[in-house]
């Protein structure tokens, strides 16, 4: 089957294997540290300080993870795919980036970036948000915080992201749980529009069932085979 336009929804399992700590496995980030404390708007207000210590630490440990093969490969699919290859992630990490995908779409923001809560104002961050920097716009001080949508906030680009997924033919979920709405609905959307349905994941995600086919294993051998099965059809 030939396929127009392909929407690809990635999350925390393709970064893992690049050494980034995932937040809902056993041993993740959430076993560690109180999301109310760190990943909400009332955790930031009670103490920004720890706030930005957690997503400094976040941010440092980045520089030192490099894109596997399955981000290589999905950047491939992009440069050479024919038709419309659009990128959603749930992660908030810059490693489709570095491996060439353009126009990635973060739904849940973005690490290397920063947002003013005070008049909205976003840009990159610095290396070290604290409650000293002030916003290059308002000048307002303790209002800055990292660009990454917290629990009980909306996320990004969601009429972007339905629009394509209407359009696409081909729906591709890698990596992702299958528990996070609004990403968990998508593939029932997806079929709704008659698209096909893949997941590719280490293991059965929550909506395993809901797709036309499902294969297990890896990213960073998954992905790769999938790319190089795609691009044979030409």
């Amino acid at each position: 089957m030939q396929f127009q336009s392909i929407l690809i929804l990635t999350g925390a399992g393709i970064s893992a294997e690049s050494g980034v700590d995932t937040f809902r496995d056993v041993g993740g980030i959430w076993s560690k540290v109180r999301l109310e404390d760190v990943a909400t708007p009332e955790g930031f207000a009670r103490d920004p300080a720890m706030v930005h210590d957690f997503y400094n630490q976040r941010r440092a440990g980045l520089a030192g993870v490099k894109p596997n093969p399955a981000h290589h490969a999905l950047a491939r699919l992009e440069r050479e795919f024919s038709g419309s290859v659009t990128v959603v992630t749930q992660n908030i990490d810059d490693l489709h980036e570095r491996a060439g995908s353009r126009g990635v779409i973060h739904m849940h923001g973005e690490l290397a970036k920063a947002l003013c809560a005070r008049c909205g104002t976003r840009g990159p961050s610095p290396d070290q948000l604290s409650t000293e920097l002030a916003c290059r716009q308002c000048g307002s001080l303790a209002g800055m915080r990292p660009d990454v949508v917290w629990f009980g906030e909306m996320p990004y680009h969601m009429d972007m992201i339905y629009d394509r997924l209407a359009a696409a033919d081909l729906f591709v979920s890698i990596g992702t749980s299958g528990a996070v709405y609004p990403a968990a609905g998508f593939v029932e959307d997806a079929r709704a529009n008659g698209s096909r349905t893949l997941e590719l994941n280490l293991e059965p995600s929550a909506g395993t069932m809901l797709f036309s086919e499902a294969r297990h294993g890896p990213a960073s051998r998954l992905v790769p085979d999938f790319v190089d099965e795609l691009l044979a059809r030409r």
